[in-house]
């Protein structure tokens, strides 16, 4: 075997790999070792959240009664009522039952890309028990979460619009042991985050040793997920990105560190709960059998005593993971949107694409551009690799001649092909350079198509109306081998394996017929392959396969 076709089948044997662990392995629990951003909140003394924040109460009488336990007051407030806050990015439905979210709705993003489809809707718990989120409550000692709840709100209208300005809600429960806990939240125009402000004050004549828990609940449909994309729980803890494989949960139910933030996600959305502070805290993991995922962050502040009251302060993250706007909410929830081992290269293309796209707003143009400028940079390794190429084309003859005179000889045979490449001064592996380069670059698309939320349901031209998602023209109700729904023509796809086809063609073929035939196989496998890719990733191969086959066939003309 040669050393050209070695080194082929190396590259293709790394795919497979690479391709083969995302399917099985990708799901599996990740530790990204990471620098700390430069908006993430300068550290402090290790004070608990809340401490500073504590102020005496007027002198009350208070009741005499047993250790707390908050009960469910069946308070006569009359049917449920929901508070509707709207801004120009999302609609907030609030209930007083839980003085939290049971809907919430993004105006920027669509369930799906059919036509007059609704808001996405990134909090859906109807139908479970204790559907909001987020749940502000105590933690017994058994680890369970107290009830509290009903709560009064304080708004004297059903709607609330915060597109223009800042604009506060908030939610009152009392307890008969004479506990109360006031939410306040500040919904912001322009911005996902949501300011959460929780003051507990304790009238009951005792210490209240329970510690504040606020837990981000989350449907999880394990059908729905991306194989190719993480989905569950994820906590920067200790300058690190976990990320918690569902069915590990059961074995880690719980964390304890520093923590900077606590979040549910999917492919693209996340529900994400921000302390004021790092703070050396714990998080409980849970998932039920309604499928509802939880995280809850419980607090590290000391005990509240009689007669004082605490102020507790959260920021809230319900939106797109999008990197602009994780970035924007600072304490490291940026790091939410991980590329791993190509997060070097794949967060400067997600930049760059962004930032044509505010010239040219079509994503697939942008993808487009991003090849050529790419290309552009490998244009001079690439002349020397093609010239190499166009050499050992030249060779093909004097190269025949010696592997029929040494045929049985294998080893003077190579002796030989190699004092041919000395006195020619040709590279045998220089025509593999370019392809051995663009991968790399290619699995930092890879990974950055798959999760950038900027490409779900983009349309480029045609029948592509999702560069997301596999290309796909037309539609069948037969199930097709290999291709995942929707079933449908894959042309760019067939396309692209074509160029890869006619690119095998101009490069110099092996000396052996049958290594001639194993190389005229791999545009077959590589359209196998990205059979299932994003239309994105198809297109940027696509494109750069043209982009070669020019360079290659004008090397190849000046040679000659």
């Amino acid at each position: 075997m040669s050393t050209e076709l070695r080194l082929l089948l190396a590259i293709v044997l790394s795919f497979l790999i690479f391709f083969v662990y995302q399917a099985l392995f990708m799901d599996k629990p990740q530790v990204h070792r990471v620098a700390p951003e430069t908006k993430a909140v300068p550290d402090q003394p290790e004070t608990p959240s809340g401490e500073g924040r504590v102020k005496p109460l007027q002198d009350v009488t208070a009741q005499t009664v047993e250790p707390f336990e908050p009960r469910n007051i069946q308070a006569d407030l009359g049917p449920e009522r929901t508070i509707t806050v709207s801004t120009d990015l999302y609609v907030a439905q609030l209930s007083e039952k839980a003085g939290a979210m049971k809907s919430f709705k993004l105006k920027g993003y669509r369930e799906s890309i059919e036509p007059n489809s609704p808001m996405k809707e990134i909090i859906s718990l109807r139908g479970t028990p204790d559907a909001f989120t987020p749940v502000v409550s105590f933690l017994a000692s058994d680890g369970h979460l107290l009830h509290v709840g009903p709560f009064h709100a304080d708004a004297s209208q059903d709607t609330i619009d915060a597109s223009r300005q800042t604009r506060s809600l908030q939610f009152l429960w009392r307890s008969p042991e004479g506990i109360s806990m006031v939410k306040t939240y500040s919904f912001h125009p322009k911005t996902y985050e949501i300011g959460l402000e929780i003051k507990v004050a304790n009238l009951s004549g005792k210490p209240l040793d329970n510690s504040l828990a606020i837990a981000v609940r989350t449907l999880f449909d394990q059908a729905k997920s991306s194989r190719y994309a993480f989905s569950g729980p994820a906590v920067f803890i200790d300058g690190e990105l976990k990320e918690i494989k569902l069915k590990a949960i059961a074995k880690q139910p719980s964390l304890a560190g520093r923590i900077s933030w606590i979040a549910n996600e999917d492919q693209y959305f996340a529900t994400a709960v921000v302390p004021e502070q790092p703070r050396k805290a714990r998080i409980h993991l849970a998932i039920g059998d309604n499928h509802v995922l939880q995280a809850t962050y419980v607090d590290p502040a000391d005990p509240i005593a009689s007669k004082t009251e605490r102020t507790f302060r959260y920021r809230l993250y319900f939106g797109p993971k999008s990197l602009e706007a994780l970035r924007h909410v600072g304490s490291d929830l940026g790091k939410m949107l991980d590329f791993g081992f190509f997060d070097l290269l794949a967060k400067p293309l997600l930049y760059i694409m962004n930032q044509i796209y505010r010239i040219i707003p079509n994503y697939g143009i942008a993808i487009i551009l991003i090849t050529i400028v790419v290309k552009l940079l490998f244009w001079p390794l690439s002349n020397k690799s093609y010239q190499s190429m166009s050499q050992m084309k030249r060779l093909q003859p004097k190269m025949a001649e010696i592997r029929a005179k040494y045929k049985n000889d294998k080893k003077m045979m190579n002796q030989e092909l190699m004092n041919l490449y000395k006195l020619y001064k040709v590279n045998p592996l220089g025509g593999c350079l370019p392809m051995v380069l663009q991968i790399p670059v290619f699995f930092a698309f890879y990974r950055m198509l798959y999760q950038a939320i900027e490409l779900r349901q983009a349309p480029f031209f045609w029948w592509i109306n999702d560069l997301a998602a596999p290309d796909r023209l037309g539609s069948f109700d037969i199930k097709i081998p290999l291709m995942a729904p929707p079933y449908g023509i894959p042309v760019l796809t067939l396309i692209m394996g074509a160029s890869m086809f006619l690119q095998q063609k101009m490069s110099p073929p092996p000396g052996d017929p049958a290594q001639a035939k194993m190389m005229m196989f791999m545009p077959i496998f590589f359209t196998f392959i990205f059979i299932n890719f994003p239309s994105g990733l198809v297109l940027y191969w696509l494109v750069n396969n043209i982009l070669s086959i020019a360079q290659q066939y004008y090397i190849t003309k000046k040679t000659v």
